[in-house]
């Protein structure tokens, strides 16, 4: 079918709001985006893009400005809290063929994707906050008060998603019993390497962003920013720990604290409403695959759309082609978290013997295309 003549509400200008607009813009929709956030924010810490993810950029015709602005990594080192080599893998031969992985700041890559998207207008500031269905049609009613229709309602709106708030039947996102901190610290290491250091049930993460710039990664236990985490860290990991955590001594304006959350539903779609990207599917971010999983959704999205006959058998025959992937991921990341927990010297010596192949069984679905 063609979208002429159909009335599409995004809700959420993020990475999968913006991808869904970059997939959908030649489909002929009118396409209206609302987004909580008053405007376009210049702060955040980093993301990692793996190949799967980059190659759905390139699809929606983003690559080359996010490549612009990104350093391409080449290695994934794993080593153990004192900084005991476990594994290293060459994640370019690794994805060889699907994509470059790639890591920037999350602001880079907003201000990219809102560049490439930018013949759509966003309604910054504002939000639904009642959806009813009208036969085949959502009736919106937005913060402002104002009313409008719908052919087709999609939840962009992330792990907290507002739509499925309204909409579904579900429960809220659940904790995974992990408490995590994301900053900014100075890059001292040139070689381009993803980088981390795996105590029990914790992990230390670097990641080059720039050229002057390291994302670091830390999750703990459930216990939310419990006092003298820092000093503890310091004292529980190798270096760069250390030096990354003085960066928060001069500037902890970058840091961004709060639990990691799964979303696990049985449908994601209630008449024309349906959700994507963390909304619907949202893991442990320890496969890095948020921002994959929601590129993927935007593409395979508009391809149901582009081959079905009617909205409902597009977002059913969506829903079928997704589930098995993001279902994957999500065993995936259990059997990965169950995995640093497990004592010190058993993990080390599981990981240093198995560490390379497990990591890519992790991965292998998803060189295919999705």
């Amino acid at each position: 079918m063609r979208g002429n003549g159909v009335r599409v509400l995004i809700v959420g200008g993020g990475v999968a709001g913006l991808a869904t607009v970059a997939a959908l813009r030649d489909w002929g929709a009118t396409i209206d985006v609302v987004e909580r956030a008053p405007w376009p924010t210049d702060s955040g810490t980093g993301i990692y893009l793996t190949g799967n993810a980059t190659r759905m950029l390139a699809v929606l015709g983003l690559r080359e400005p996010v490549a612009d602005v990104a350093v391409e990594i080449t290695r994934q080192r794993s080593a153990n809290q004192r900084g005991g080599r476990l594994f290293d893998i060459d994640v370019t031969a690794l994805w060889q063929g699907v994509g470059a992985c790639v890591s920037l700041p999350r602001a880079h890559l907003h201000r990219a994707m809102l560049a490439g998207v930018g013949d759509t207008p966003i309604r910054w500031g504002r939000h639904p906050v009642v959806l009813v269905e009208e036969g085949d049609r959502v009736a919106v009613e937005f913060d402002d008060h104002s009313i409008e229709r719908y052919d087709l309602v999609l939840g962009a709106d992330g792990v907290n998603s507002t739509v499925r708030r309204l909409t579904f039947d579900a429960p809220a996102a659940r904790d995974l019993g992990q408490y995590a901190y994301r900053w900014i610290a100075p890059r001292i290491d040139a070689e381009p390497v993803w980088s981390v250091q795996l105590g029990r049930g914790r992990q230390f993460l670097t990641i080059p962003i720039s050229a002057e710039q390291t994302y670091c990664y830390y999750n703990d236990g459930p216990v939310a920013d419990r006092p003298g985490w820092r000093d503890e860290v310091a004292a529980t990991f190798t270096e760069p720990v250390a030096t990354m955590l003085k960066a928060l001594d001069h500037d902890d304006s970058t840091l961004h604290a709060g639990p990691n959350q799964e979303v696990v539903l049985g449908a994601w779609s209630r008449g024309p409403v349906l959700l994507i990207g963390d909304a619907a599917h949202a893991t442990s971010p320890n496969m890095a695959q948020g921002a994959a999983m929601a590129l993927e959704d935007a593409v395979v999205l508009a391809a149901s759309l582009a081959a079905a006959g009617s909205i409902a058998e597009a977002l059913r025959g969506y829903e079928a082609r997704r589930r098995p992937r993001t279902d994957w991921v999500l065993s995936q990341t259990h059997r990965r978290d169950k995995a640093t927990g497990l004592p010190p010297a058993l993990r080390d010596l599981v990981m240093r013997r198995l560490g390379e192949q497990m990591f890519r069984s992790n991965y292998g679905p998803l060189f295919a295309q999705p």
